[in-house]
């Protein structure tokens, strides 16, 4: 049992070389978005909520992003793995070009219809009042936080390809300085600080865009001024030319991620909304939930892009299939063993975090609650990610795209869709009952991964 879930010191260097960087900048980064939320959260209920509605959009922008570099990061990974610097260019054309339409298309799109998609998500019981202070809010917020979108998608191409090509310290310091930057300006814009206007969410949004371009600005000029040592770069805008066959395997393996971060994260986005209509309070508590989730899934969600880079470079290099599976098996044991720690972790603080927020005594009772719920399926979640991660490794692009977004449209949103809109359930009970079908998951991907169907080598 020990040799089979257990690595060795080399190993767990290996793996800890890349997940370390990734650790420390998205820690930070979410470090960051925690003390966002607390500054929002000490302006009120109705301005938190209003820049917690425009977060759920920008999520699934920011997913589309991921999507849209995830596809061609199977081939980046393996091409690095097997020394085709000439394939790592064209995949990283190949991001650019998408990133780039995405992040285009994303401000043409919210642009005319963000009031319209703020009121979605204000539904539930509230005064009128509160409502169009909500809205008025999160206007504000969405039509700054426009300005960051198209930074942030370019920044991504680099730091993505960076990252598989095992260069994961350069995008760990780009994102530090970037974090800093949007916690220094929060302080200042949020507040009034240091003689500056107070611009409340506006000041929060401005933040956020500047601390886009300090990344942009920082991974782009370190990796072009480092061409020796990633080649791939050099020549990589003299056209955006990909040879017809790759450009092919590319879109084939790479549209269904694609899609899948879009239908995944209008998923979530959708069972926010049905949580919505409980209350106008539970927009409040959900925000706080997913806040102080996300910062304690911060390691685990290295370790799944670990698997991705360290599977995809073992398939690129040709190892043995007993390889693979041996490095995958004892990954996947080291994030669920991980998920357990993290979840006895938001137990502990579940009734403490809250606090921290001037809302009102039911949001924080109820962020308790939800906390607790979190921390229950931490370890669900774990598996659930290094799953995610190994079936993308090998290119099973389509067979991903089912076992994530496909099953949460499949068994979760209608579940909370239903139980929303035609009974008088209650937050609480919505909120675990909507949680059960990732058990099943789990179960789905321990099937998927042991048929080995995974296991190709892209390259050749």
């Amino acid at each position: 049992m020990k040799n089979r879930f257990i690595g060795d010191r080399a190993f767990y260097r290996r793996v800890f070389l890349i997940a370390i960087p990734i650790i420390i900048q998205n820690g930070i980064t979410h470090f960051v978005t925690l003390l966002d939320n607390i500054m929002v959260g000490q302006l009120g209920d109705t301005q938190m909520s209003g820049v917690s509605v425009v977060n759920q959009f920008i999520f699934i922008f920011n997913l589309c992003i991921f999507g849209a570099n995830s596809g061609p990061g199977i081939f980046t990974a393996q091409f690095f793995g097997s020394g085709d610097h000439a394939g790592v260019r064209h995949s990283f054309r190949f991001k650019f070009l998408a990133c780039s339409f995405i992040g285009i298309a994303g401000v043409l799109l919210f642009i005319p219809l963000g009031d319209t998609l703020i009121s979605t998500f204000l539904q539930g019981e509230g005064t009128v009042q509160q409502i169009a202070q909500t809205k008025a809010f999160g206007r504000e917020y969405l039509h700054m936080s426009l300005w960051g979108l198209f930074p942030f998608a370019i920044s991504n191409v680099y730091c993505s390809t960076l990252r598989e090509c095992g260069q994961t310290r350069i995008p760990m310091l780009a994102g530090i300085s970037a974090v800093l930057t949007n916690l220094a300006l929060n302080w200042v814009l949020i507040f009034g600080n240091l003689g500056m206007p107070t611009m409340g969410v506006r000041g929060a949004a401005l933040a956020t865009v500047v601390s886009r371009y300090v990344e942009l600005a920082i991974v782009v000029l370190w990796t072009h001024r480092h061409k020796k040592d990633y080649p791939f770069i050099q020549g990589a805008y003299r056209s955006m030319h990909i040879p017809g066959v790759l450009l092919k395997r590319i879109t084939l393996k790479g549209m269904p991620l694609l899609l899948n971060e879009l239908v995944w994260a209008m998923g979530i986005t959708m069972l926010n909304q049905c949580y919505s209509t409980c209350g106008f309070h539970v927009v409040s508590a959900t925000n706080i939930t997913s806040t102080i989730s996300n910062l304690a899934s911060v390691v685990t969600m290295a370790l799944g892009n670990t698997v991705g880079i360290l599977i995809g470079q073992l398939l690129g290099s040709g190892a043995s299939e007993q390889t693979v599976r041996d490095s995958n098996r004892k990954l996947t044991a080291l994030s669920v063993a991980l998920g357990f720690l993290f979840g006895g972790l938001l137990i502990a603080i579940a009734g403490v975090f809250p606090k921290l927020y001037n809302v009102s005594p039911d949001v924080r009772t109820l962020s308790t609650q939800l906390i607790l719920v979190i921390a229950c399926m931490k370890p669900f979640h774990t598996y659930m990610y290094s799953g995610y991660f190994t079936l993308r490794s090998g290119g099973k692009s389509f067979i991903t795209f089912l076992y994530d977004g496909g099953f949460l449209w499949a068994f979760t949103v209608p579940l909370a869709y239903i139980l929303s809109r035609f009974t008088d359930i209650g937050i609480l009970p919505l909120y675990i009952l909507c949680q059960l079908p990732d058990i099943a998951k789990c179960l789905m991907g321990y099937i998927l991964i042991r048929k080995g169907s995974w296991i190709q080598n892209l390259t050749k």
